[in-house]
């Protein structure tokens, strides 16, 4: 690491000028081939994936998402005159627009049934001539513009679908701009430097921007998720402004202390610069240990995810001490240059907020630790109560098209598809199944099972939870059939669920047992519970895996039995934590709507998984800094006691800055108005803080006092059986030859008022 750090520092122009080639080529090659991101989280194998393929094959052109038009009236209804010679007005105008395909208007044949039984709602299908993640989005804003230009005289029109959600993106930049300017503050405050400020930021930027463009290339080898980029930006930019932020804090110590420049960011690197490439190795086995569930929309995730943590490392081992070299002296402030020029360097003693809170820990071990972990126990219980499920427009902010529109066809007014309580209105609107309704597709080999198909509509309306039945619909070569079956409730709501697992199991088998047709049940609904299902009957095997892969890098650096233990306990303690206010937030939705994330639904079923690799990440990250700095101090002095306390006094203040600038990007990202995304900015500041406030700062040290020497303790017979690896180099690689302090300075383990000597 060493060499590394002296080969940068002296080609410091060259490293900035391949990471500005390679950032150039990449992105390059990213717009040239464009993105190919996938929104289709549907699980091969499945019965809802047999549908859907069955339907693709039968019906090309039927089986991807429709949009719609949506008008409303108050006191006339939608079929008087007036309204009608508007709307039929609109219509014709929107289907001359570039990039419409067709409309199925309700007041012709093609679009019979888009009226509502109380007459006071209609809807048109609208199809665009490209599949969503090709339309162009000035093309649908065109579209919206026209049709709502027909509103006014107690006449609402709305739009919704997948290509209409286009025109409600919110500019990307937002989320980034403002997290980035929230940790320029706090570096600011921390360093008082203005070229300090920066590097890290740079550092970020430089690694975040290149694997932005490497998913968007990764997207054209493998299944990726649409909403990988901003994930990856999301981790990207909280753990390279906290890596380079460990880096540069040394390098400052460095300086402080009287080092040359070269010299000071060579002994960083080599110390902290280990710490940060075991941090993010773990960060990196976490999130490939979604590549065990085996499903393609998962793996292109984790592998997106890993690379951008692989660039940020890199970003700080290279770039980082090239810029170190670049300002020079300028990573002190004014008055920290001025006093080293004057009075010389001076031995630095952590004496502050960081220290006194040490030794506070130290005393009241028992209390403290009983009180944080109370803390995460009450956390945690909404996580009792997850339910996973599908997302939709109807948990969009009420201010939407979309979720008006959502609504509307629903026939609720006020709280949309979100509410999930599987209620109907009388008389108003189609529904709310009409916003997800049962896709049943049949496989028709003969006569005998098209007769049993043509059946299965008078079996299905006497069905619990049925609202309407519409087909039999058959393909030209009438070897495949379509039943559409639109429930009583909700997609979202455990009723329609209910109502799946009911045709499934008790309504389709003895109704096509014998001679009858072979028949999947897909939909909404349909596909995300077999979605659902595989993720939680895979999910202990997953988190095992992570737990063991972490715990044995840990006891492999720490020779210890009892740090990996409490490592994977507080993990989980983190993550469990974090999803219970995320269950609070968006799945019973105290204060959704009040921060513009919609309404109240259920917690998207793959959330889970890439939360627990994240979590699990970087929970390990501030185990790795805290623990890291206390078995530095216990091979020196073997006194527990003391080793707890130094390391939290020497670690605690560095650790809470990095944790509050990891807090303002992720929680920046909640005004990204994706629900998604917001799910994730919510969770992982959530448990940044808990972990870095709570858990490494109070219950952790708390619970290292109580346990004494059992931390250290590992079986002689294990001892020799493992490699040795370390995190912290040689002590004579790194530490500078220091003449103003002696090893009697140091303070004793009861010595909490004295100043402590930092490493």
């Amino acid at each position: 690491m060493t060499a590394l750090a002296r080969w940068c520092l002296r080609r410091r122009i060259v490293v900035i000028v391949l990471w500005l080639a390679t950032f150039a080529g990449v992105a390059v090659a990213a717009g040239l081939m464009g993105s190919a991101y996938s929104d289709n989280y549907e699980v091969p194998g499945t019965e809802s994936g047999q549908a859907s393929a069955l339907l693709a094959k039968g019906f090309p052109g039927q089986s991807g998402d429709s949009d719609s038009i949506v008008w409303h009236t108050g006191s006339a209804t939608v079929r008087t005159g007036a309204v009608e010679r508007t709307m039929t007005r609109t219509l014709e105008k929107i289907s001359r627009l570039p990039g419409v395909a067709g409309i199925h208007s309700p007041y012709d044949r093609r679009g019979a049934g888009g009226i509502s039984e109380d007459g006071h709602t209609a809807y048109a299908a609208l199809v665009f001539d490209a599949p969503t993640d090709q339309l162009d989005a000035g093309e649908v804003r065109r579209v919206v513009d026209t049709a709502q230009a027909a509103a006014g005289d107690g006449l609402q029109v709305e739009l919704g679908g997948a290509g209409i959600a286009l025109t409600e993106a919110p500019r990307a930049q937002l989320p980034e701009i403002i997290g980035l300017c929230a940790a320029a503050v706090v570096l600011f405050l921390a360093f008082g430097s203005l070229a300090a400020t920066f590097l890290p930021i740079i550092t970020a930027l430089a690694a975040v921007g290149t694997a932005s463009a490497g998913i968007t290339l990764l997207g054209h080898i493998m299944t990726v998720a649409d909403f990988a980029p901003m994930l990856g930006m999301l981790i990207g930019l909280g753990v390279g402004i906290d890596y380079a932020l460990f880096i540069v804090t040394r390098h400052r110590k460095g300086l402080r202390a009287g080092l040359p420049v070269q010299e000071a960011a060579e002994r960083a690197v080599a110390v902290s610069g280990r710490a940060v490439v075991f941090a993010g190795a773990t960060v990196c086995i976490a999130l490939l240990g979604m590549l065990i569930l085996r499903l393609d929309f998962l793996n292109g995730v984790a592998l997106a995810a890993s690379l951008t943590v692989v660039l940020t490392v890199a970003a700080s081992i290279t770039l980082l001490p090239a810029l170190l070299g670049l300002i020079g002296t300028r990573a002190l402030s004014r008055r920290e240059r001025h006093r080293l020029a004057t009075s010389g360097p001076r031995p630095e003693s952590p004496t502050g907020i960081a220290a006194r809170w040490s030794g506070f820990v130290e005393r009241h071990p028992k209390l403290l630790g009983l009180t944080a972990a109370v803390v995460m126990l009450v956390l945690a219980l909404p996580t009792l109560g997850l339910h996973l499920g599908t997302s939709d427009q109807g948990n969009n902010p009420a201010t939407s098209t979309t979720r008006k529109a959502y609504d509307l066809l629903g026939g609720s007014g006020d709280t949309g598809g979100g509410r999930g309580d599987g209620s109907e209105p009388s008389g108003a609107g189609f529904g709310p199944g009409s916003n997800g309704p049962l896709t049943l597709v049949g496989s028709l080999d003969n006569a005998r099972e098209r007769r049993a198909f043509d059946a299965l509509p008078h079996t299905l309306r006497d069905v619990l939870g049925v609202a309407r039945v519409s087909g039999p619909q058959l393909n030209k070569s009438r070897d495949t059939g379509v039943i559409t079956v639109v429930p009583t409730s909700s997609p979202q709501s455990q009723q329609t669920s209910d109502l799946v697992q009911r045709l499934r199991h008790d309504v389709l088998p003895p109704a096509t047992a014998g001679t009858g047709p072979d028949v999947h049940v897909g939909g909404i609904t349909a596909g995300y519970d077999d979605f659902a299902s595989v993720i939680v009957g895979k999910l202990p095997l997953f988190v095992g895996v992570v737990i063991a892969l972490g715990s044995v890098l840990l006891l492999l650096a720490f020779r210890s039995i009892g740090i990996p233990l409490k490592a994977a306990v507080m993990n989980v303690a983190a993550v469990a934590s974090s999803f219970g206010i995320v269950v609070a937030i968006f799945q019973w939705g105290w204060g959704s709507e009040l921060l513009g994330l919609g309404s109240a639904g259920p917690i998207e079923p793959f959330l889970p998984v890439i939360m627990v690799s994240v979590l699990f990440g970087l929970s390990m990250d501030y185990q790795v800094f805290l623990v890291s700095r206390m078995y530095e101090e216990w091979q020196l002095t073997h006194d527990n006691r003391r080793s707890v306390r130094v390391g939290l006094a020497e670690t605690g203040r560095v650790i809470n800055s990095a944790a509050v600038i990891m807090i303002a990007v992720f929680a920046a990202f909640i005004l990204s108005g994706d629900r998604i995304i917001a799910m994730f900015g919510i969770g992982l500041a959530a448990a940044v803080a808990l972990d870095a406030f709570v858990l490494r700062t109070l219950l952790v040290p708390a619970l290292m006092h109580l346990l004494g020497g059992a931390n250290w303790w590992l079986p002689a017979r294990l001892d020799r059986l493992l490699p040795r690896i370390s995190i912290e180099p040689p002590p004579d690689e790194v530490v500078p030859h220091r003449p103003d302090v002696s090893p009697h300075d140091l303070p004793g383990p009861r010595d909490e008022d004295k100043p402590l000597v930092n490493a």
